[in-house]
């Protein structure tokens, strides 16, 4: 029989003192080993909780360093950690926060090659990727090793989570069978996010992995659950389990992990139908006649913008055609390239000289920032 030390029966009181936890649902969550895939903005208020809570052993799966505009949502991190090791900086936190707990670091992407080896190791998996490779990466890789994945999501004012992957329950890919095309849903880096946010759902999040772990309450197999910040609203919604789905249905036809191309990357360096901000640059400095589309939502152009462009919201280019000219090129820009992209798709479709600015507003705000 496991024993708690002096130190671990003052710190957990409150849990030893539930009576559907107390000292059985402690000692689990002690015993458990969860798997937190991206220390970012959900993993950061799930990773505090679940040491805080107890948990024995948290595997931590990321590769990049603390950035400043991490810190209005990543609070693992301190304006001190910026350019410091985001594994470096989350080890040396939790651990200040729980020096139980055993923290296990994975300095690599999550993919396809280490995916399941990975969440073979883990009784739990968290999700905390912020990409949709990643994210159907670790779905599937949960679903092959029989291993519950706590999902969340969060963009704009929204977020989302649900528990995929458990005994009889549904997967990712029954809600989203396949990756949606390249760029059509912006990151949170191009469309947002409220700072709070990740919070709520990243502790939602360590809520469930706690109630999987001791086995107690409902956990949210079989149901997704919505929030909306702004209204302050949440709602449940019914997700069966597909007898059809790809990878967990009664015949499933994927059986290995497949890597999946990032979504919202910057176009193809090869390809005629973009430009570079040097380009463009060079375009304006010569007097190229040209015109130029800013496809992001107002509230972005506001903050940002590069003199000349007209805004046209992506969602808007359909039914503003006519405002678009045809007797010279149009260079079509978003934020970093992905919601451009699939303008120019559309305009090339009408017979409109359509070119994608590589990078966005954020390549050009880079050039302009070296230039003397």
């Amino acid at each position: 029989m496991s024993t708690f030390t002096a130190d671990e029966l003052r710190r957990y009181d409150r849990h030893l003192s539930l009576p559907e936890f107390g000292r059985a649902g402690q000692e689990r969550l002690r015993a458990a080993r969860i798997l937190i895939v991206g220390a970012g903005g959900l993993g950061s208020p799930a990773a505090l909780y679940l040491a805080a809570a107890g948990a024995g052993t948290i595997g931590l799966v990321d590769y990049d360093d603390v950035d400043e505009s991490n810190l209005q949502r990543q609070i693992l991190y301190g304006t001190p950690d910026v350019g410091r090791p985001k594994l470096d900086a989350a080890t040396a936190r939790l651990r200040a926060l729980n020096p139980h707990l055993a923290v296990e670091r994975h300095d690599a992407p999550f993919n396809a090659a280490n995916g399941a080896a990975l969440v073979a190791a883990y009784d739990i998996v968290l999700d905390g990727s912020d990409n949709f490779p990643t994210r159907y990466l670790v779905n599937d890789a949960c679903v092959m090793t029989h291993v519950p994945n706590v999902y969340g999501s969060v963009l704009r004012f929204e977020g989302q989570a649900a528990v995929f992957a458990a005994p009889g329950g549904p997967c990712y890919r029954c809600l989203h069978p396949e990756p949606p095309p390249d760029g059509l849903i912006p990151s949170c880096a191009e469309g947002g996010v409220l700072g709070v946010l990740p919070g709520v759902i990243g502790t939602i999040q360590a809520t469930e992995a706690i109630k999987l772990v001791a086995g107690i309450g409902e956990p949210l197999i079989g149901r997704l659950l919505l929030y909306d910040a702004l209204r302050m609203r949440f709602r449940t919604i019914a997700l069966p389990r597909d007898p059809d789905c790809p990878v967990c249905g009664d015949r499933p036809v994927i059986h290995d992990l497949v890597a999946y191309d990032q979504v919202c990357e910057d176009p193809d360096p090869g390809d005629p139908t973009s430009v570079t901000a040097a380009e463009l640059r060079h375009w304006r400095e010569e007097g190229r006649p040209h015109a130029l589309i800013d496809v992001r939502e107002p509230s972005e152009h506001a903050v940002n913008r590069i003199d000349g462009a007209v805004l046209i919201p992506l969602r808007q280019v359909p039914f503003k055609l006519d405002q678009i000219p045809k007797d010279r090129p149009v260079v079509v820009h978003c934020k970093s390239g992905g919601r451009s992209a699939i303008a120019v798709a559309m305009l090339r479709l009408r017979g409109i000289d359509a070119h994608n600015l590589k990078g966005g507003i954020l390549a050009w705000e880079k050039l302009s920032s070296s230039v003397p």
